[in-house]
């Protein structure tokens, strides 16, 4: 608990404050949407986050308290959760449901509430944050655009498969997910964990609360669909269980358990979003115009569905306190790049400087053997025992694998390698990624 002035403290959550915070929050989020009333499907979210979620318990909630009137004007909530790179368990913290009172703006409440977030996670040891908000702000929090997000295209209703076009025999189908195939969906997250993209895979309870657990009105809610054959669970897709008021459908998330069996994968998955859009059309009463993916355009449902209206790529914002302690828990992905490339680094050491930390990747017989976390360089770009100095935003955008190194070089002048050497083993180490995260919302 924190109190900076004699107005407000900043608290921990309680589950005691669910009525006010659902009222505070449906009060302040996406009004453009509603024009200015409480939004429910906000409500019935902060209801689940206080109740029962995978995810979250009361704690994982800040709160900024009214001392006049002991009330709740200013919150958020991290979604606590495992990612995974290359088989690299990653904790992550997702950030959500940033909001203050209007007549309590203007007292650097947001502000004291990421002080107090930053400075649990930094003491639990949760290395990384994000969060999808305002464009720009928060930057002025430490945050920076290190991970991509969206940017398939669009594909107009006309495009997908008319009713009954697509022939189900003898091949892959979609039908909707039930609470009986969690232990399956787990094990194909599973896989995805094991692979070279980023994800965020669910186990068998996450993946029971998505399918069955939330309130009907959550915003965050979703439809679980799985992929089969002979009643083999092979895949999944994710997608709102609505149009949209423009009349698309939004996909969040696809994966198919066998890579081979994409093309019939994406051929079954198209189908059943057109069977679903038309649905929702006909019960809404609403035109069902285009699938929305919020997928990265690598996606192999992106890339083997019907042509779209291409998008601008977004980003989700990332924050790390300490990159270098970030790079020492990639340390085994690290070592198995520079192993599948057969490159031995021929010194003790390799030292990369963020300017005001450094990591200090520690070699024998030219494999890496450790990293460590350790004070920077008063003057990295001419320290004889600086291997390369790079930006800290820099760093964490090559480590999450958002950009690659030549990217890197080209965008930031005050990144600067010691030589060719050093260039050619951090290129390898640091490849673009292919981001596929479902965050838990």
């Amino acid at each position: 608990m924190t109190r900076e002035d004699g107005r407000y403290v900043v608290r921990a959550g309680r589950a005691s404050d669910v009525v006010e915070l659902a009222r505070l929050h449906a009060s302040v989020q996406l009004q453009a949407v509603t024009g200015g009333q409480p939004h429910r499907g906000i409500a019935a979210w902060v209801e689940d986050l206080l109740d029962a979620h995978p995810s979250v318990v009361p704690d994982d909630f800040l709160v900024a308290e009214d001392s006049a009137t002991g009330r709740p004007v200013a919150s958020l909530v991290g979604l606590r959760q495992d990612w995974a790179l290359g088989g690299v368990r990653l904790p992550v913290a997702q950030i959500e449901l940033v909001g203050t009172a209007p007549e309590h703006r203007g007292n650097r409440l947001t502000e004291r509430l990421f002080a107090a977030l930053h400075q649990r996670y930094a003491a639990e040891g949760v290395p990384v944050q994000m969060i999808e908000g305002i464009p720009y702000f928060y930057r002025r929090l430490g945050y920076d655009y290190a991970l991509a997000n969206d940017g398939a295209a669009t594909v107009p209703a006309a495009a997908l498969p008319a009713a009954g076009q697509h022939d189900s025999s003898g091949v892959l189908t979609v039908r909707p997910a039930t609470v009986a195939d969690a232990d399956d969906l787990a094990a194909i997250d599973q896989g995805l964990a094991d692979g070279q993209a980023l994800v965020c895979p669910r186990d068998a309870a996450v993946w029971r609360y998505e399918i069955a657990g939330r309130r009907p009105r959550d915003i965050a809610r979703r439809t679980v669909a799985v992929l089969v054959n002979d009643g083999e669970v092979r895949g999944y897709l994710v997608h709102t269980p609505r149009l949209t008021s423009s009349g698309e459908l939004t996909v969040v998330a696809a994966a198919c358990a066998r890579p081979a069996e994409w093309p019939r994968a994406a051929t079954a998955m198209h189908a059943h979003l057109g069977r679903v859009g038309r649905r929702c059309s006909a019960s809404a009463a609403l035109p069902f115009t285009a699938v929305r993916f919020l997928l990265n355009p690598d996606h192999p449902l992106a890339r083997l569905g019907p042509p779209g209206v291409p998008k601008r790529p977004r980003g989700w914002y990332v924050r790390a306190g300490d990159p270098a302690d970030l790079l020492a828990r990639l340390q085994p992905l690290l070592r198995k790049r520079w192993q599948v490339a057969d490159l031995r680094w021929p010194e003790k050491t390799l030292t990369i400087d963020s300017y005001g930390r450094a990591a200090r990747l520690e070699f024998a017989d030219g494999e890496l053997i450790a990293v460590t976390a350790m004070p920077g360089s008063v003057s990295p770009t001419t320290d004889p025992h600086t291997n390369a100095a790079i930006p800290p935003g820099a760093l964490l955008q090559l480590a999450l694998g958002h950009r690659t190194l030549p990217e890197v070089l080209d965008t930031w002048p005050d990144c600067i390698l010691r030589d060719h050497l050093t260039e050619h083993f951090l290129t390898t180490a640091f490849p673009r990624v292919s981001v596929q995260v479902w965050p838990r919302n």
